[in-house]
């Protein structure tokens, strides 16, 4: 199978408005940047990855990504999270990909492990594979094969409505529960929670964090 990775990265001004209790907006944009960085280099060594394409209109991201030999997509980057991975797909799928992995670009504990083992649980075509975040409410990791075999709707609470979905076009979605996957950063609880996560040690988040003084600790 051809499969391609799909991250999707907004614009970063004004991003993360749930986490401004604790973060101003350049606080905010800075925690960004550093979470991006961790979850594109996951997918840069992750094996078994015929490409990896970021979805952006946002000049950082798109010569981070560059700068790390992925492709950039420009195609529905302001349609959302929905929409910039759709678009991407259906770019990709007409360049012959047979498959499409997306993640999202606040999961900064996510390692190339993890990454390799959503795309192996993976089944042949026409298949389905999901990776949950934490709460069990939004989707953190999604695999398709043929890349628009479930139509996707991301959001809060996409996981269980993704279920359905897959089932729906008669497909029984493989559920595959990752530790650094699953953790998003999106509220100020997550913080706690993420800082918490046996597999956020060493990451460059959690030391941003730290020096920011969000954390206590060294």
């Amino acid at each position: 199978m051809s499969l391609w990775a799909i991250l999707p990265v907004k614009e970063m001004e004004g991003s993360k408005q749930r986490l401004s209790p604790l973060l101003s907006p350049a606080e905010r944009v800075a925690l960004m940047r550093v979470m991006v960085a961790e979850v594109l280099d996951a997918l840069c060594v992750a094996r078994g990855l015929a490409g990896m394409s970021v979805v952006t209109l946002d000049a950082w991201a798109a010569a981070e990504a560059r700068r790390r030999g992925a492709r950039v997509i420009t195609k529905g980057a302001r349609d959302g999270h929905t929409g910039s991975v759709t678009a991407a797909a259906r770019v990709l799928a007409a360049e012959g990909a047979t498959g499409v992995l997306t993640v999202p670009g606040d999961i900064p504990a996510v390692t190339a492990a993890e990454v390799e083992a959503l795309a192996a649980a993976h089944g042949p075509a026409p298949a389905f594979t999901i990776a949950p975040a934490h709460d069990e409410k939004g989707s953190n990791g999604v695999v398709l094969s043929p890349p628009g075999v479930v139509p996707l709707r991301f959001g809060d609470d996409s996981y269980f409505p993704h279920l359905a979905a897959a089932r729906a076009r008669g497909l029984e979605p493989r559920v595959v529960r990752l530790p650094g996957l699953a953790m998003d950063i999106d509220h100020p609880a997550d913080v706690a929670v993420f800082a918490r996560l046996d597999a956020a040690r060493g990451t460059r988040t959690l030391a941003w964090l730290r020096e920011a003084g969000i954390l206590s600790g060294p």
